[in-house]
């Protein structure tokens, strides 16, 4: 690689060093570092996918902006009304598997005549071949009310926030296929204190205790997960925290807010690098839950759906984050799924979003994802299917005209595609790195775009093939008309 190529890390060393981010915020301050060291700033983006959720790319956008979108409500996938479950399940998981989907959740009751839970907590499982239609096996597992006739798979430590994950890593052991954390309590200087507890299964049915107490520093009423980070080789961990001084109704100090901790480890038992979550630009809120994941069609970026809680009404709702190491995240102030969608969410915690995001089989357009209601009230809480649009989470937006720059880059492939709706004439231009139009891909010579399209190779008079560049310092410059720009893939 040339001297004055930054990697993705080494840019955003760069950016925090400077005081800056790479979402857009003291874009001066960065510049000024760059330019002490000597060095122009280009990006090796190789040909991953890279998403316009944040400024990591964008060096100039004139009439265009990031827009965040919000995903569209479809049918309840389903609805926590058996003996065992109730109107306080929650804290779902749920992911692809193969050939099914599997889904994970408390099954909880609260009796709103007598105002106590009716039973004991409980953990329980259902799978979906669509992602849409779900059922609830029963499993003989575990027992409720002196039968095993039941989707009950956990009833020991940790059923209030029992949350799994299937491990990816290829050095996982069989009989660790499936993990998960969950709430217990361990003693930490002869104290005993709240922590996460490691389990294990080879099925992701029955499970049993890996390891106590795995992490003990915060405070652990939440879905609190992990997963396996392929593109950094390593476990990661969010979980709940108090910042300091919190106080609530349960006694803390003064001031301070519900937060999100993040930790890496190599084996899921030994947990290091502990860091409280930063932002860009947001000011200090309550986040109840996380729901933080690799975006699998871009693994390099981390996308989170954190619940927003409002202390004085008790009232959720989801927010839309992106992050690109797992610490520094944009986090959009705009609910994502507002209290007023179909039914039943202006309660108390009634509008959490689950953990997951599904891609159906035989549907590369839509992603979905699932939100609760009807929380507290009635016979048994119910999950919603919501769907976005496949990378539909924030677009390069333009009502009229707009024109996007990139920021110089290198890049690896000989096609370019795009995830675009346009319904104006759209076109992209191939810059050196000093910004002069390249012969053959200037804007002129691009063939117009105009559709909605998840995957279009953007052509030229000259045609489709870039490979002569792959390597070269370029620049992108898109005019988008009545459009929407979604993200870009060098192949």
């Amino acid at each position: 690689m040339e001297s004055n190529k930054l990697t993705r890390r080494q840019w955003l060393k760069l950016s925090v060093a400077a005081g800056t981010t790479i979402y857009g915020g003291t874009v001066m301050a960065f510049r000024s570092r760059a330019a002490e060291a000597g060095k122009s700033t280009i990006i090796n983006i190789g040909s991953r996918r890279e998403l316009f959720v944040d400024n990591f790319l964008i060096e100039n956008m004139t009439g265009a902006e990031l827009k965040l979108h919000k995903p569209e409500p479809r049918d309840v996938a389903f609805v926590c009304d058996e003996p065992w479950e109730g109107n306080t399940s929650a804290y779902y998981t749920l992911f692809s598997d193969d050939d099914r989907f599997r889904a994970y959740y408390r099954g909880w009751h609260f009796d709103e005549k007598v105002k106590k839970a009716a039973h004991p907590e409980v953990t329980c499982y259902a799978e979906s071949k669509d992602g849409i239609t779900w059922t609830k096996p029963k499993l003989g597992v575990c027992e409720f009310a002196k039968s095993k006739d039941n989707n009950v798979i956990w009833t020991g430590p940790g059923t209030h926030n029992f949350t799994p994950f299937k491990d990816a890593n290829p050095a996982c052991a069989p009989d660790a296929r499936y993990k998960a954390l969950a709430g217990g309590s361990t003693l930490v200087n002869n104290k005993k204190k709240g922590c996460l507890n490691a389990l294990k299964s080879a099925d992701g049915v029955r499970w049993t205790l890996m390891s106590e107490g795995v992490i003990t520093a915060g405070a652990f009423d939440s879905q609190n997960l992990a997963f396996w980070d392929a593109e950094r080789g390593e476990y990661r961990a969010y979980w709940r925290i108090f910042t300091a001084g919190f106080t609530d109704e349960r006694g803390w100090k003064p001031e301070g807010v519900r937060a999100i901790r993040t930790a890496t480890s190599k084996d899921f038992i030994h947990w290091e690098n502990q860091a409280d979550l930063k932002y860009v630009d947001s000011p200090p809120e309550h986040l109840y839950t996380n729901a933080i994941m690799p975006y699998f069609r871009a693994p390099h970026l981390f996308i989170g759906f954190p619940t927003r809680y409002q202390p004085k009404t008790q009232q959720v709702e989801p927010v839309f984050m992106t992050s690109r190491d797992g610490i520094l995240f944009r986090r959009w102030s705009e609910e994502l799924i507002p209290i007023t969608a179909p039914k039943d969410r202006d309660g108390n915690r009634s509008n959490y979003m689950t953990w997951g995001l599904l891609q159906h089989p035989g549907n590369d357009r839509e992603l979905s994802v699932y939100a609760t209601e009807a929380y507290y009230k009635g016979s048994g809480s119910r999950v919603r299917r919501f769907t976005f649009r496949t990378d539909g989470f924030v677009s390069v937006h333009a009502a009229s005209e707009g024109t996007l720059i990139t920021k110089p880059l290198t890049f690896a492939g000989s096609k370019l595609s795009l995830n675009i709706a346009s319904k104006g004439n759209a076109r992209v231009e191939l810059q050196d790195g000093g910004g002069k139009p390249l012969p053959g891909f200037a804007l002129d010579d691009c063939v117009p775009i105009t559709g909605d399209v998840i995957e279009h190779i953007a052509t030229w008079k000259s045609g489709t093939d870039l490979g002569k560049l792959a390597g070269q310092t370029v620049r992108l410059r898109f005019v988008i008309k009545d459009a929407d720009l979604f993200s870009i893939r060098f192949q």
